[in-house]
């Protein structure tokens, strides 16, 4: 936001974030909606939390953040998880997926061997 336009809820850090992803005014933000704007920010790299969301959507209806409609901070919500769900994962990561056990036969193995892993990265090897 430019130093003449303050939004309402919209403090220091938050408005830097949003001025680093191209969203200076009130109307880009309400270009993209509240969960647009924040998909930027997160998207950026930045960690914001649902505060920023609720922040969003309540400086677009002019209001305080803790006014947005319970109903429709769970559609924000929704909408927001939906489009991070979309997001590709960061490199290095593996994909979140079920946990599941499964019964393995140990072989023996030479006492002295306490390696897990064949290289150095941690990555275990068949």
């Amino acid at each position: 936001m430019s130093a003449s336009e303050k939004l309402r809820n919209i403090g220091p850090k938050s408005s830097a974030w949003l001025r680093q992803v191209g969203l200076r005014s009130r109307d880009e933000i309400a270009g993209v909606g509240a969960v647009g704007a924040f998909m930027r920010v997160k998207r950026a790299g930045f960690k914001p939390s649902l505060n920023l969301l609720y922040a969003l959507e309540g400086a677009l209806l002019d209001c305080h953040w803790q006014e947005v409609p319970e109903s429709r901070r769970v559609e924000l919500v929704t909408a927001a998880e939906s489009a991070i769900a979309l997001l590709p994962l960061p490199r290095g990561r593996p994909a979140a997926g079920p946990v599941t056990t499964t019964m393995m036969e140990i072989e023996p193995h030479d006492e002295h061997d306490l390696s897990l892993s064949d290289d150095a990265s941690g990555a275990t090897h068949d």
